[in-house]
């Protein structure tokens, strides 16, 4: 474990909380750079002070030269401390990036995965880089120099006391300008974010979906969807926008005319000689640099609330989703799966699909389990592998609840094949050997076990063939081999394959049952959901199960015998049996 990763961990602030507490430094030394700036930001005033009441009032050019060249030389200093601050607000955004960018992949992993791919979306990352562009844009640089107001409000005062009162009216007024288009943008915003990320959710479903939309022609409904979403999107942004922009036009017109009117108080106060003229265009200047934070926060104060938005989304998701601190390491599993009185309700389900399931699967056992269309068959491997959470009851694995496994370490002991098959970017060889350490040997074995060692040579470059886009350039049956050598991969412990043979042709499903034969004699504990009953023929035991409950549960020739005797015609046992048990849903 890296201190990082202890730092994050330890004490009770939330996880953003604590990534921001670990930068803190770099902010303080863009505080302490913020210092210097601001004091020679008073340059400009100083400068124009000397020239008009010691420069002219002396005709001195050796004078004129000498302030000229110290302004430019601490011009170049301040440039330079720009320069550094903002370098330091990089270095301190990327270390932020760092510092999270791992925990919030896995955040927006497990929450995807928690709500079955209802909340499967990237906008997580989207908010980090949001969060990482503000500590690097202009906008920050608003609240360092803010704290400085006062400073040059005292300033003010010095050169003359109307000056003082001035600058406080016009700061008054400018913060009232920033509240106000705070609480005028606010709810647009918001409420415009939202709709962004909800249409880019429903974009991302429809390309997923691109073949049937187009083959079944349902585009143009789909497009008026999205447009619908677009209309709604675009009247909230342009509603605030134009809210914005009413703001920021009063605010620099405002602006401008503070400007002219303390010149021109300052002529009256140099008129009646209460100040020098140099005094006049340095509170000019000086007034200017005093409102620049308030004017720099209202130009900016869409990227802000943008900012403020990404921090309140990623908070939330890191406080619903909590680090899980590694489990103690457990021994290699055996392959003893145990269900107690288990009830599932699969994330967006209505009501529980698992009813108080109760079985138990031995060490190298073969379980084949059928049943109708939505008996729960999927439900049930998908509870046995972890991925959905008993609302009640129990599932454990050699004794051990699955939460209290490693999943990294428990992954290499499971071989897993879902009905839909989904590779991912990479080679043959990285989906098989599971994106870890590519073992040639056992790479090509799990290949041959599932008889596609021979279609991956005829590929153009062998296993170094690259898939891209879930491997629509194979077929189904093609994908469904490869799924089932990457199931293979390693001979795990626990073989769970769920409808493997749905897309297979005869030489494909020859393979699968010498591949299932190979494990069950390697020990491994293998569970099989099936409509297909010429499979059942390698199975130790059946599981029937229906509207989530076991309705048999037993050897194998028992459960056969049991669903013979029930069928309505004996004459034809095959078919009733294929009946009864028709693909999961």
């Amino acid at each position: 474990m890296t201190s990082r990763t202890a730092a994050l961990r330890s004490g009770p602030e939330p996880d953003l909380r604590r990534a921001l507490d670990l930068c803190r430094s770099s902010f303080v030394t863009a505080g302490f750079f913020s210092l210097f700036i601001n004091l020679l930001l008073l340059l400009p005033s100083i400068y124009m002070m000397q020239v008009y009441d010691r420069v002219l009032a002396s005709s001195s050019e050796s004078t004129l030269m000498m302030l000229t060249l110290i302004a430019v030389f601490l011009y170049v200093v301040m440039g330079g401390l720009e320069w550094l601050r903002a370098q330091v607000l990089i270095v301190t955004s990327n270390r932020l990036d760092q510092v999270l960018n791992g925990r919030v992949f896995d955040a927006m992993f497990t929450q995807a995965l928690a709500s079955g791919g209802r909340m499967s979306t990237v906008q997580p990352l989207n908010d980090l880089l949001q969060l990482r562009q503000f500590l690097t844009g202009p906008g920050l640089f608003a609240f360092f120099d803010a704290p400085w107001m006062p400073f040059y409000l005292v300033l003010m005062f010095m050169f003359h006391s109307w000056f003082g009162y001035l600058a406080v009216i016009s700061m008054v007024a400018l913060g009232g300008i920033a509240v106000w288009n705070e609480i005028a943008t606010r709810d647009n915003l918001g409420r415009a974010n939202q709709e962004s990320i909800e249409s880019n959710q429903f974009t991302q479903r429809n390309l997923r979906n691109a073949e049937v939309i187009e083959a079944m022609g349902m585009l143009p409904r789909m497009r008026s969807r999205w447009q619908d979403r677009q209309v709604a999107l675009l009247g909230l942004q342009s509603q605030a926008s134009s809210k914005s922009g009413l703001i920021t036009s009063l605010s620099k017109t405002y602006r401008l005319t503070l400007q002219s009117l303390i010149l021109a108080l300052g002529a009256y106060l140099a008129i009646h000689r209460e100040i020098t003229p140099g005094l006049m265009i340095a509170g000019s200047i000086l007034l200017g640099r005093a409102l620049a934070p308030l004017d720099l926060m209202i130009a900016n104060w869409r990227g802000f609330l943008q900012a403020r938005e990404a921090y309140r989304r990623l908070d939330g998701l890191l406080k619903t989703v909590p680090e899980r601190a590694p489990p103690m390491p457990l021994p290699e599993p055996r392959g003893e799966i145990a269900f107690d009185k288990t009830v599932i309700t699969p994330p967006g389900a209505a009501g529980a699909v698992l009813k108080g399931i109760t079985l138990t699967i031995e060490p190298g056992q073969a379980v084949g389990i059928i049943g109708p269309s939505a008996a729960g068959k999927s439900t049930l491997v998908r509870a046995m592998l972890g991925l959905y959470k008993p609302v009640s009851g129990s599932v454990r694995l050699d004794g051990a609840e699955l939460d209290q496994w490693d999943r990294e370490a428990l992954g290499q002991h499971i071989g897993y094949l879902p009905q839909d098959v989904e590779l991912l970017d990479g080679s043959i060889s990285e989906n098989i050997a599971r994106f870890g350490t590519i073992d040639p040997t056992q790479v090509v074995a799990a290949a041959q076990a599932a008889g596609v060692h021979d279609m991956i040579l005829r590929l153009p470059e062998g296993y170094e063939t690259k898939i891209i886009g879930q491997g629509k350039m194979l077929s189904a049956g093609q994908q469904q081999r490869l799924g089932l050598a990457r199931a293979l991969y390693g001979s795990p412990k626990l073989l769970v394959l769920d409808e493997p043979n749905s897309n297979l042709d005869q030489d494909g499903e020859n393979a699968l049952v010498k591949a299932v034969v190979q494990m069950r004699q390697r020990g491994s504990t293998i569970v099989l959901v099936t409509h297909r009953p010429n499979i059942l023929g390698i199975v130790d035991k059946i599981l029937l199960l229906v509207d989530g409950q076991s309705a048999m549960y037993g050897p194998r020739d028992q459960v056969l015998a049991a669903l013979q005797q029930k069928a309505p015609t004996p004459a034809a046992p095959a078919p009733t049996l294929a009946t009864q048990t028709a693909p999961a849903g």
